[in-house]
């Protein structure tokens, strides 16, 4: 019968994303890399599992089937569990902490998580661009992680968050998708040039958008969205003398012939293409839609949206291949316009 001292060494943290099996699997390997449990150590079945820790049967049987792949534990029939191994090598230890997780950091989750490799541990966090969440995750992080990867985006707050990154070695962080000022020492970062890529995408589109009267971009007051994409987006509109506005609310203005806008939400979007189906105008013809964060779905909506969006896959991707290279590299992500007859 296994010692109940197992369950002292099982965690399973409820602010993670990190899926319970993953978690279950993890403290089992953590475990033996403590040198806390032995080989041959017989472990609870799944049922005592899933009745001590509180977690589903399907649950405690998928981390058992994790852990049978990676040859860390066997079974006999009629006898149950065991560790078969304790030469286990697991030297990346992620923390990796999002902002929110849209369709668009879901892309970039997968891929960073395809392209670390099996032999990572990920726990995975969402702080809701809450700053005081975040500020908590951090300050009770544990300390055996090799890695912190964080995208710092907060709707209030966020000017002190300098000060909780740097309590992070700066050998173990990444920054990914925007940098933060103060953030000091070497570092690795995969980031988005805010201002400088919506006033070049602006630009391979001014032929496009000479045919309108004025641009307005849907940018609310409340909103983690960086100012600078408001710097970038001025700059283009007085370098090429076009009329603008800044929309806060997208219920409270006009849906005017020849207006563009540029959507950077997608409720704002939604709410936006309703307003324009009610004025009858043509869409591309007489009003634009531009969206920011390309997407599957606006390949199709309004016979195909006009985005402006980086590369979500790559930023996942080099920020793999940068803590598997144990770089520092500042990496700006590319960013791209795609045309689509909304414009």
């Amino acid at each position: 019968m296994a010692s109940e001292n197992i369950y002292r060494l099982i965690s399973i943290d409820e602010y993670a994303v990190t899926p319970k099996y993953m978690q279950l699997s993890n403290s089992i390997v953590k475990s033996i890399e403590e040198r806390k449990i032995e080989k041959g150590y017989l472990l609870p079945s799944i049922n005592d599992l899933s009745f001590e820790l509180d977690i589903s049967r399907d649950t405690a049987e998928k981390a058992y089937r994790h852990l049978k792949k990676l040859g860390v534990i066997g079974s006999v029939p009629g006898k149950g569990y065991f560790i078969a191994k304790t030469d286990i090598k697991q030297p990346i230890k992620i923390f990796l902490l999002f902002n929110k997780l849209s369709t668009h950091k879901k892309i970039m989750y997968d891929a960073f998580v395809e392209s670390i490799g099996d032999d990572a541990v990920i726990d995975f966090y969402i702080y809701n661009n809450d700053f005081s969440l975040f500020r908590k995750l951090l300050m009770n992080k544990r300390d055996d992680y090799t890695n912190f990867v964080i995208i710092p985006h907060f709707l209030e707050g966020g000017e002190n968050a300098h000060e909780v990154i740097n309590t992070i070695p700066k050998e173990k962080l990444l920054l990914l998708d925007q940098m933060i000022p103060g953030v000091n020492g070497n570092f690795a970062a995969v980031y988005e040039d805010f201002e400088k890529d919506i006033y070049d995408a602006l630009e391979q589109a001014v032929e496009k958008l000479s045919r309108y009267q004025t641009i307005k971009i849907i940018f609310p007051e409340y909103t983690y969205h960086p100012k600078q994409i408001l710097e970038g987006f001025y700059r283009f509109c007085n370098q090429y003398a076009f009329n603008y506005e800044v929309v806060p609310n997208v219920n409270n203005t006009a849906i005017s012939e020849g207006d563009v806008f540029i959507s950077l939400m997608e409720n704002d979007l939604v709410l936006l293409i309703e307003k324009i189906i009610e004025t009858k105008l043509e869409v591309g013809k007489q009003i634009g839609v531009i969206s920011y964060n390309e997407t599957p779905l606006k390949k199709i909506i309004l016979n195909g949206i006009t985005t402006i969006s980086t590369d979500f896959y790559l930023m996942g991707e080099k920020a793999a291949q940068l803590i598997r290279e144990k770089s520092t590299a500042h990496v700006a992500a590319p960013f791209y316009l795609t045309l689509r007859e909304s414009l």
